[in-house]
């Protein structure tokens, strides 16, 4: 719980101090939303440089899944630290590094013998996985989603299928990726009912993108999200999923899991993909694997990561402080946090169902643990609606609580994993006021 006692304009002085120097140093492609300026934090709770506390959740983008500064987490760090910090993972050995990769493979749902490379980041994942998926096949087509996020690297943001300005002014990018609509059934692409569709957004792949743009076998592998992220925390339907499979065996094309933001934990299971019954080629994970370190990995069948001695490699992928972080993030995971992200997300989920009865601007409520979105809509319209998902998003900060919008007009609840019921409560009573308010 925090205290939402007044303390002063916010932000602060101090605040303003570091805000004034941050435009005159940093880059303006950074996109911050409002002026939280980060001093300490602790569990799921966080305070700026002027003393004044808030609520997280939005734990740095669905990446502290541990909390802030979880003592476990940090002492990993810092007993690592203090026997070495780096030595390249790709020339040497390291136990640390070998206990994630066994950990990682234990965990993910991929059929037979796996292998690990690691990372430093989730688009350095999809790169690995993109040139790992053209090595095993020798093919070089890719098949995204609309609005997918995949990353901003060259071959990510070739996939990505999120917005303009992501692609401005950097083309030509990646060649060879194509985008089809995804599963997003509250506002389906073709207009159909999920009832009746019998899964259109999966046949169009074949009876109309292999028919007229693209030959399968040329496709290496199709990228996909088991919850789209960035694009508005969209859930598919399960059919979805299995039949996206269904068409990479029949063509051989590989099923690369996005897996960055939904995974590690934060849906009630270490991987989402685990709730739709499908076993993927290669899954790529960042984000929550080390609770804010930086560390990324891609997992893949023995038989898929086959690429030769030298293919490919990372200076600092794998780094042992990294992996000490991620290996006691996952002892975590294991011991009670998925547990918890289950139990206290179907109790947000819950009480956030009324809400589309109670307020014309909520149109749609989705997601599965503690990856739960909302839908901010025009009461009149019912159209998207991001001026005032941005303007409750304002208001919430106000009242002491971080939140982060994805989609178009989406309201993203990804708390660290460790949050109470009373927290919880405390955030929606936030989130409640502040669409109430806002909808006078």
């Amino acid at each position: 719980m925090v205290s939402r006692k007044k303390t002063g304009k916010i932000p602060g002085p101090k605040a303003r101090q570091v805000i004034r120097r941050d435009n005159k140093y940093m880059s303006p492609s950074y996109t911050r939303d409002y002026p939280f300026v980060m001093d300490h934090a602790r569990g799921a709770v966080a305070v700026d440089v002027d003393g004044n506390e808030f609520l997280d959740f939005s734990a740095g983008i669905a990446v502290t899944a541990t909390g802030h500064s979880h003592p476990k987490v940090v002492k990993a760090i810092c007993d690592q630290a203090g026997r070495f910090i780096h030595m390249s993972g790709t020339d040497f050995f390291y136990k640390v590094q070998v206990d994630v990769a066994e950990k990682l493979s234990r965990h993910a749902p991929i059929k037979g013998k796996k292998r690990v490379f690691f990372t430093n980041s989730g688009a350095e994942s999809i790169e690995a996985a993109m040139k790992l998926a053209r090595f095993k096949t020798k093919r070089h087509q890719f098949i995204a989603f609309f609005s997918a996020f995949h990353g901003r690297t060259m071959g990510a943001l070739s996939l990505t299928g999120s917005k303009v300005i992501q692609k401005k002014g950097f083309s030509p990018l990646i060649p060879g990726v194509v985008h089809v609509p995804y599963s997003y059934c509250y506002r389906c692409s073709y207009h159909l009912s999920p009832d009746s569709c019998d899964m259109h957004c999966v046949q169009f792949i074949e009876d109309m993108l292999f028919l007229k743009t693209v030959d399968p076998d040329d496709v290496a592998a199709i990228f996909v999200e088991p919850i789209q992220g960035e694009g508005g925390y969209v859930v598919p339907p399960k059919e979805f999923l299995q039949g996206i499979r269904r068409i990479c065996d029949r063509y051989g094309i590989l099923f690369v899991c996005d897996e960055i933001q939904a995974g590690m934990g934060r849906t009630g299971k270490m991987f989402a993909i685990e709730h739709f019954d499908v076993k993927p080629d290669i899954i790529c994970v960042a984000k929550g694997v080390a609770s804010g370190m930086p560390l990324g990995a891609i997992i893949a069948s023995a038989d898929v990561m086959s690429w030769e001695y030298g293919s490919h490699a990372s200076t600092f992928g794998g780094n042992p402080v990294s992996c000490a972080a991620a290996l006691a993030t996952i002892e975590l995971l294991e011991d009670k946090l998925m547990a918890n992200a289950n139990r206290v997300g179907t109790y947000i989920k819950k009480r956030l169902q009324s809400f589309p009865e109670r307020y014309a601007c909520v149109g749609d409520v989705r997601g599965l643990g503690l990856m739960l979105g909302l839908e901010i809509v025009d009461p009149k319209s019912g159209k998207s609606s991001p001026n005032l998902r941005n303007r409750i998003l304002q208001k919430c900060f106000e009242k002491r609580l971080i939140l982060l919008g994805c989609g178009p007009s989406t309201i993203r609840i990804c708390p660290a994993l460790i949050l109470t019921k009373k927290q919880a409560d405390q955030g929606l009573d936030i989130i409640e006021e502040a669409i109430k308010e806002v909808s006078r």
